[in-house]
């Protein structure tokens, strides 16, 4: 039996996202990040991470030390990272394990999650760094919007301090994703990803449809609809001079070189410059 539901981005998916996604190396992700705030003098007090979804970044930086902030304006997604991942539930039991083994006592009582829309989120008061990764800017598909993100970024932030996220690329989305399709099959479930990609107006679109194992033999069909935009480096770098933000380095993901025309994720850094 079959039941089928249509749900906004990330909130059926919320359910089985660290399933999917327990090929992401998460520890050797945080380790870069960490070692990139650490190069700018940032090893302890208030981090935000915008576009947190289930926290499993937000979770390992807190165990790194941080004085966590989460924001996503998924609820689901917010539900899971509150209830601290659901690791056995949700994630590859290795890396489940190797998560729980890191985290510290009172790790809970180092991170605020908060359910906002991060084109417009609002904090209590500065931090000192933002982090965002996991491609969350690319889901900005407006320039406007993403301006206003490094604007806000900007204003929220100590002086001096440092915004460190990532995107996908043009030639990830062109050339790597393109008309494909993906799928996958799982006892708690299995999804189906069909991907188009406009170069033309730089507009990545996937349909994703899930069926998610409920009791039994029971599968419920779930669709959702994700669309993310791909964006050069020169107009990040304007965005963020627009923005009042310094830009300060971009890099291959996970390295310290330069980005190249085959890069498919890079890692920008920006500094605030003033309110």
């Amino acid at each position: 039996m079959e039941q089928e539901h249509e749900m906004e981005a990330y909130s059926s998916f919320a359910r089985v996202y660290d399933l999917f996604m327990d090929n992401v190396p998460y520890g050797a992700w945080s380790e870069y990040l960490i070692g990139l705030l650490k190069e700018y003098g940032i090893e302890d007090g208030l981090v935000l991470d915008l576009g947190c979804g289930t926290g499993k970044m937000t979770r390992l930086l807190a165990s790194a030390g941080y004085d966590m902030i989460g924001v996503d304006n998924s609820e689901d997604m917010l539900e899971i990272a509150r209830d601290g991942g659901n690791f056995y539930d949700r994630c590859d039991e290795n890396e489940a394990e190797e998560e729980l083994e890191s985290a510290v006592p009172g790790i809970e009582s180092r991170i605020l999650y908060l359910l906002q829309d991060m084109r417009e989120f609002e904090l209590f008061g500065t931090v000192r760094a933002i982090v965002s990764i996991c491609d969350s800017m690319n889901y900005l598909l407006e320039e406007d919007e993403l301006r206003q993100v490094f604007q806000l970024a900007n204003n929220y932030l100590d002086p001096g301090g440092i915004f460190i996220f990532d995107l996908n690329t043009v030639y990830k989305y062109r050339e790597l994703l393109g008309e494909t399709t993906i799928s996958e099959n799982r006892e708690e479930g299995s999804f189906i990803w069909d991907n188009f990609f406009d170069e033309e107006e730089s507009i990545n679109e996937y349909d994703l449809t899930l069926f998610i194992r409920e009791e039994g033999e029971l599968y419920r069909k779930y669709e959702e609809v994700h669309y993310q935009r791909a964006y050069e480096l020169e107009t990040i770098k304007r965005l963020l001079d627009e923005a009042g933000m310094e830009f300060v380095a971009a890099y291959d993901a996970f390295t310290r070189e330069s980005v190249r025309e085959d890069s498919e994720r890079i890692y920008i850094i920006a500094r605030e410059c003033g309110k």
